[in-house]
């Protein structure tokens, strides 16, 4: 097996993982109740889709 011949840097190293971070998921609003949504996805509060209902949601009273 091979074995690098030099260290590698800690600069070297890190350029490399610059990428390898966590990011925050971007949100939109919903346009029936307004609440936060990720994009492409059905609201999970009203079950509504681009405006039309996509998810029947039971009533709880």
């Amino acid at each position: 097996m091979a074995h690098p011949k030099h260290k590698i840097s800690n600069q070297r190293r890190d350029k490399r993982r610059t990428h390898d971070k966590a990011e925050l998921p971007t949100l939109s609003t919903c346009s029936n109740c307004g609440s936060a949504i990720l994009y492409h996805r059905v609201c999970g509060e009203c079950g509504y889709y681009k405006g039309s209902l996509a998810v029947e949601k039971k009533v709880t009273i």
